[in-house]
């Protein structure tokens, strides 16, 4: 048997080595390009919560207005909460269907029409990211959140102008919009942010990434030595708190000695014998006495406010009053304050 390698007559494919596939741009599928029309229909339903019902009525008009351009019809039920969308024989695009359903999946999750709408551009799609299962503690779950919205929603901004997408963070999910490669950027941050990396790192690598594109002489080289790198922290230098050591008591091989039960207390009290009338009595006696001794706490606390200060006794006031006063250094001073004046 030969080997079709080495004959020139017979076609050999060889794989095409793509260097950038972000740059190539595939050719736009328009109108006519189907020749014939879809043999089967299509649907996809899903549910929208009760609070989304007001501004679906309000916008549904537009969504069916921007789904019948493409052939796709769009029913909304009220009753059971649900969207639709449907191929029709005007169907001219059959991955219509796929971003339609897309497209009211953002809207059941709180994305503004205006937002959602840009799914069934060409350029753009959409990534719904679940982060409810990725902590599992609640509370670190709530600020890990938090810290991707950032303060005033400052976060969330800066990914949304670095990547060219619509993020939106509501309940346990992400909900992004835009193109195929800033979506890749969008899961990166969401992901790592709640693994407890700080968006932050991202945004600056982001920023870098940015900057190092302007460059044509760098297309060609490794941008790792530009890009910032993490490091985590370790809990290894950590002092971990000291268990308190237990004593070991002498080994004994006799077994430690039963508790003592309420007939065997009784019994050595000496309460066994007595007959119910007599142990009740002593109940209630011990009963009144507790009693009586809370009672004089209580009336000590309530007297405690009229009880009249210690006053100071006469003998203390008088030696307070009583001071030795040097007469002969006060006539002293009386004349030569006299004499100052004079000369004055």
């Amino acid at each position: 048997m030969g080997d079709n390698k080495d004959d020139p007559d017979q076609p050999q494919s060889r794989p095409t080595v793509v260097e950038n596939a972000w740059n190539i741009k595939p050719d736009p599928f328009k109108q006519g390009d189907m020749k014939h029309p879809l043999l089967e229909e299509s649907s996809f339903a899903t549910l929208f919560p009760k609070y989304r019902e007001q501004y679906l009525k309000q916008c549904w008009p537009l969504v069916q207005k921007k789904l019948n351009d493409v052939g796709v019809r769009a029913d909304l039920d009220l009753i059971e909460g649900s969207m639709t969308v449907t191929t029709t024989d005007k169907t001219w695009d059959p991955s219509m269907i796929l971003k339609a359903r897309d497209m009211i999946k953002l809207l059941s999750r709180s994305v503004p029409f205006e937002h959602a709408a840009r799914v069934l551009e060409d350029d753009n799609a959409s990534d719904i990211i679940k982060i409810g299962a990725m902590v599992h503690n609640k509370d670190k779950f709530v600020k890990r959140r938090q810290r991707l919205i950032g303060p005033n929603g400052c976060t969330l901004k800066s990914i949304e102008l670095l990547t060219g997408c619509y993020v939106l963070v509501q309940g346990n999910t992400v909900s992004a919009v835009g193109p195929y490669r800033g979506l890749v950027d969008v899961r990166k941050v969401v992901e790592d942010t709640m693994r407890n990396i700080h968006p932050i790192y991202n945004i600056k690598t982001l920023m870098v990434k940015r900057e190092l594109m302007k460059n044509p002489k760098l297309a060609n080289e490794s941008w790792d030595r530009f890009l910032p790198k993490y490091v985590g922290q370790s809990n290894k230098n950590k002092k971990l708190p000291q268990k308190s050591k237990k004593k070991k008591q002498p080994y004994t091989p006799f077994p430690p000695a039963q508790p003592e039960s309420k007939v065997d207390q009784q019994l050595r009290t000496g309460e066994y014998f007595l007959k119910k009338d007599e142990v009740r009595q002593r109940w209630l006696q011990k009963k009144k006495e507790r009693q009586s001794d809370a009672e004089k706490r209580r009336q000590e606390k309530r007297e405690q406010p009229f009880v009249a200060p210690e006053e100071p006794s006469a003998s203390s006031k008088s030696k307070s009053s009583s001071t030795d006063i040097d007469i002969d250094a006060f006539k002293a001073k009386i004349k030569m304050a006299n004499k100052k004046k004079s000369k004055s």
